[in-house]
């Protein structure tokens, strides 16, 4: 077991979908609720870029710049400072927000959701293609979270973390087929993952203050604490790909946690690969 030292202040009330590239110099995440995306700089400082009421995720572009979730839909930038502009929205419904998404080889973006009352069944993973097609990839979701693929491209690793688990589903032709549990949660919530070079799927476990590191097998290979009970997701970045970063989240706590916001870093023996990029 290792245990993660602070990276950043407390900075954020709901830190989530940390994502390293080189694009944009090295880290992003948001603040979800708050509307932010958030960059550290070389210097250890973090800048705040407000984007709307929501910001879920971000991931960079094939052709540069980034895409970013929003509350309803997604907005795309053109270069990696630039303030993303707004697509049309995926639903109107507004209980219903974006919370999650991760690219595939192909560069299609699956997005999901969540209502906000959490109810059971409301949401819905989107595939988005790099023309910008939209489709349903998974109806009667409940709260979309984690998601990634393996090295080859044949596996794709998703929490629904109402579900208590990890799934894995065969990929064909960008299509999820397949679904099965790999791995229980262990009375901790799934939140974000992300997939490691060697094919090892690393999950932030909501509630625990953990990050769980299981084989293609599903055998448990590492885990890393961290002393904030709300761990909301992981990535693996870095010059090497060897840091983890974890983001963690004050949202609703009863009890004070001094550290909670902030991101944590610990080093780890696989390195990461180059985070999949949206083709749109």
């Amino acid at each position: 077991m290792t245990r993660a030292e602070q990276l950043t202040d407390p900075l954020a009330y709901h830190a989530e979908g940390p994502c390293w590239s080189p694009t944009w110099g090295g880290l992003r995440w948001v603040d979800m609720l708050a509307g932010d995306l958030l960059t550290l700089r070389g210097d250890g400082g973090v800048d705040r870029l407000h984007v709307g009421a929501v910001a879920a995720f971000v991931r960079p572009r094939a052709a540069g710049g980034y895409v970013v979730g929003l509350e309803r839909g997604i907005a795309l930038a053109d270069g990696p400072d630039d303030v993303p502009v707004a697509r049309p929205e995926l639903w109107t419904d507004p209980g219903v927000r974006m919370n999650e998404g991760g690219c595939d080889a192909a560069g299609n973006l699956f997005a999901g959701s969540m209502a906000y009352d959490k109810t059971p069944g409301a949401a819905t993973l989107y595939r988005i293609t790099p023309a910008g097609e939209v489709s349903v990839a998974l109806a009667g979701v409940t709260v979309s979270n984690g998601i990634d693929f393996s090295p080859d491209g044949t596996r794709a690793y998703y929490d629904d973390t109402a579900t208590g688990r990890t799934d894995v589903f065969r990929v064909e032709d960008g299509v999820l087929t397949d679904r099965r549990p790999f791995h229980d949660g262990g009375g901790s919530n799934p939140d974000g993952l992300c997939v490691d070079s060697a094919g090892n799927v690393w999950v932030a476990h909501n509630g625990a203050g953990r990050v769980r590191c299981y084989s293609p097998d599903a055998e448990v290979l590492a885990e890393v604490t961290v002393p904030v009970r709300l761990t909301t997701a992981c990535t693996l970045g870095g010059d090497d790909g060897r840091d983890l970063f974890i983001t963690t989240s004050r949202e609703d706590l009863d009890d004070p946690e001094p550290e909670a916001g902030a991101v944590f870093r610990t080093r780890v023996d696989v390195p990461g690969r180059p985070v999949l990029p949206y083709g749109g």
